[in-house]
């Protein structure tokens, strides 16, 4: 038990006067980390996380000139409200390809380029135009035309 006696012989009581080890100073990063994530419950508390759930677009304009009168058209005009009309004349979404197929049938097989111009309106829902697009698909027309309004 000699290693026990000089331990306890060695270390001393107290003393007034300067010691020969000096004590090596310590930081103590317990609070640090406390504050750290503190601040970072913070953070992420208070920050709001927003998702877009619609893009702003502005619908294209262009300046182009207008196509010969001599081509076969059809208009399929789409309003705001998701309603279509061919030609003038109101038609349910149910009855488009239908209706499309028969303006074709009235046209002579020899033009085979008829074209389709769908006017829709800077409102419209989207699925209605798509639907507008189907019908022409399903009718077998292939030449489909967009309308703009010029610039003012």
């Amino acid at each position: 038990m000699s290693w026990l006696d000089n331990r306890v012989h060695q270390k001393r009581r107290f003393s007034l006067g300067s010691s020969a080890a000096s004590i090596e100073p310590e930081i103590n990063l317990i609070p640090f980390i406390d504050v750290l994530l503190v601040v970072l419950i913070f953070l992420m508390i208070s920050t709001t996380f927003t998702r877009y759930q619609e893009i702003a677009i502005t619908l294209p304009t262009a300046n182009g000139s207008e196509n010969p009168a001599d081509l076969k058209q059809i208009h399929i005009a789409v309003s705001r409200d998701g309603r279509y009309a061919i030609n003038g004349k109101l038609t349910d979404r149910s009855e488009l390809p239908n209706a499309l197929m028969q303006l074709q049938s009235q046209f002579s097989s020899s033009e085979k380029d008829i074209q389709v111009n769908i006017d829709a309106d800077a409102k419209a829902p989207h699925q209605a135009v798509m639907s507008a697009l189907e019908a022409a698909r399903d009718a077998n027309l292939s030449n489909i035309v967009f309308s703009s309004q010029t610039k003012k």
